[in-house]
């Protein structure tokens, strides 16, 4: 007769990838001429579930470096920006116990920046991954029909006694009575 058991397990029941884009201004205490550089540090991000929604909260630090007055001086201006990010994830099944990954697969860039009437316009993107991860339950048949395995006999190994047997089998005289060739 086969029975079918059922297996508790964690499993990724939900996984997909999207590409973010940011468009930010900032306006210096300096006149912007030229811009020399842009660069983004410190991603920090996490992830939550919310009505069947996905809620990613993250911040990064953008260093713009540009020069002023005529091109003679340079300034670096700093920026934390946060970010709200909801995904909808498309899952059937009812997940308990489910835990949110989150994995930045393309770490956020600056991927334009214009001046702008002193202002500085710039463009960041990120690509994120998301993982749902959850209790799921897996069935599958049982053939046994209630057979053991079998079982391996464990011998004790004792190296005293070991010793005293090879002592008592051992023969001095065994040598002494050969002749030599």
């Amino acid at each position: 007769m086969q029975r079918i058991r059922e297996i508790v397990t964690k499993a990724v029941i939900g996984k997909g990838k999207k590409v973010f884009t940011d468009t930010e201004k900032i306006t210096p205490d300096n006149k912007p001429t030229t811009i020399l550089g842009c660069w983004v540090i410190n991603h920090q991000f996490k992830g939550s579930e919310h009505n069947n929604q996905i809620v990613i909260d993250g911040s990064y630090d953008i260093n713009i470096w540009y020069s002023y007055d005529n091109d003679t001086k340079t300034d670096v201006i700093k920026n934390t920006n946060t970010y709200h990010e909801v995904v909808n994830m498309q899952n059937d099944e009812e997940v308990e116990n489910s835990e949110i990954i989150i994995r930045s697969l393309k770490q956020p860039n600056c991927t334009n920046v214009e001046i702008e009437n002193g202002t500085i316009n710039y463009t960041v993107e990120k690509e994120l991954g998301v993982e749902l991860v959850g209790d799921v339950f897996v069935k599958i048949a049982d053939n046994s029909e209630d057979l053991e395995d079998d079982w391996n006999e464990i011998l004790d190994q004792n190296p005293e006694k070991i010793e005293k047997e090879i002592e008592e089998e051992v023969q001095e005289e065994f040598i002494d009575d050969q002749e030599i060739v």
